[in-house]
């Protein structure tokens, strides 16, 4: 099962983009090495190069240049050079970013490279996505990282592979449908087809990779939810704040062969996309959670897209019915007991013996360093806030599993359970250890 945890999505809008002087090329031959991922909360995270450092990157066809998160002593270590200030604002209700353009940087993927790559670097401390994900992100690779290859993406096998569109030739699939593309500022959208209270309605969607969720629509007279069962939430995190808007689900979406029936769908509010995201007739993004269910051949070139349904295609659409989302925050000292034996078999001639009998010769303790998960977004009205849980909650416990043994990603699939589940929780407040419980709640 692959973890829908949180959203995390960019869209940006620079205050000036150029094109890069150099562009990707494959180091030999006429394909690439294939780019192995990991494939996290439907977002494909990969190692990355950037001047001599290894670095983990989302691959976001959403974004056009490179960026990268800040971290101590960034631009030493990176040898960044032949810099100059610019601003990038993204998804969320705040302000611009300030962040530093450069140029002339050295980028290797596999055996994928850029010796004349333009990246952002942003100083913000708080946009750190790593807490989110409970994983080191170092950064996001862009479309341009698409732009002059046919690209295999391969979600069941997990891996990135780049082919020279000069020598590429697409194999007879019986079982591929390749659709057409479009593409408007270096980034691809397709055509599909919503249905909701019993109207179908075309859309044009922008294939972003960077988002987990399965679609995301704006609002407006042909596309609202009058009449139709919805609840506000949080949606995700972007370089410019939190989205907030609208979670539903629609009758179905149909893409070009292919049917999907009751997938989610979010309407975020407004006031989180700049109008310069909003391109002509653009109605929304398809992202993670549907592209995944999909391996891809991806062809901005000739403007195409294959699709193969993989393993996950029937995978049942499910979203957080308990109101809470949780990030890594930080780390708990645990108190752990250190067994020491002796051997203790007087009938044994040597301690390789397998017939040896250990006694425990006394009891000792030690302080281990373990992860610890907070709640940082809590839903009003929902089961985690009527129970008495509060922002800020370190949760111990989860179902009787200590969280410290789990990662992230295991300990909010229990959100994605079944209504009626059963969650109880131990939780650090403050110092003071309690206990909650609450039944997951479907509101759609």
């Amino acid at each position: 099962m692959i973890l829908r945890a949180i959203f995390v999505c960019f869209f940006l809008v620079l205050s000036s983009v150029a094109k890069s002087q150099d562009a990707f090329s494959i180091l030999k031959g006429d394909k690439s090495k294939k780019i192995r991922f990991k494939l996290v909360n439907n977002l494909i995270f990969i190692p990355v190069d950037v001047n001599g450092t290894e670095l983990t990157f989302l691959l976001d066809t959403g974004v056009s240049k490179p960026i990268i998160f800040s971290f101590p002593f960034i631009e030493e270590v990176l040898k960044i050079e032949d810099t100059e200030k610019i601003y990038i604002r993204g998804l969320g209700g705040g302000e611009p970013v300030e962040a530093i353009k450069s140029k002339n940087n050295r980028i290797l993927a596999g055996n994928v490279i850029n010796t004349n790559q333009e990246l952002y670097i942003v100083f913000d401390a708080s946009l750190n996505f790593a807490p989110r994900l409970g994983m080191p992100v170092h950064g996001i690779l862009g479309s341009d990282f698409f732009e002059n290859f046919v690209v295999e993406i391969n979600y069941s096998s997990k891996y990135i592979r780049m082919y020279n569109p000069e020598t590429y030739s697409y194999k007879n699939c019986r079982k591929c449908t390749l659709i057409d593309i479009e593409m408007h500022n270096d980034k691809p959208y397709l055509q599909g087809e919503i249905e909701i209270k019993s109207k179908k309605i075309p859309v044009k969607l922008l294939i972003d990779s960077g988002g987990s969720d399965s679609l995301w629509l704006f609002e407006n007279d042909s596309i609202n939810l009058q009449d139709k069962k919805f609840f506000e939430d949080f949606l995700g995190h972007g370089l410019s704040g939190s989205v907030y808007g609208k979670r539903s689900k629609l009758k179905s979406f149909t893409l070009a062969d292919f049917k999907f029936l009751n997938p989610n769908v979010a309407f975020p509010d407004t006031l989180s996309f700049h109008p310069s995201a909003r391109i002509k007739d653009r109605n929304g993004s398809i992202s993670g959670n549907i592209l995944k269910r999909f391996n891809l051949i991806v062809d901005y070139k000739n403007k195409k897209i294959q699709l193969k349904k993989n393993r996950y295609f029937k995978e049942k659409f499910s979203y957080n019915k308990s109101g809470m989302e949780l990030e890594h925050s930080g780390i708990r000292l645990l108190q752990e007991e250190v067994h020491d034996f002796q051997n203790n078999n007087p009938f044994s001639p040597t301690a390789e013996n397998a017939g040896t009998v250990n006694l425990l010769l006394e009891r000792r303790y030690r302080l281990s360093v373990k992860p610890a998960y907070a709640i940082v977004e809590l839903r009003k009205n929902s089961p985690a806030e009527k129970a008495g849980l509060q922002l800020g909650d370190v949760i111990i416990r989860i179902n009787g599993k200590e969280t410290h043994r789990m990662e992230l990603q295991q300990v909010m699939a229990m959100f994605y359970e079944e209504e009626g589940s059963m969650i109880r929780v131990k939780i650090e407040r403050d110092g003071k250890l309690m206990v909650f419980n609450f039944k997951l709640e479907n509101l759609l």
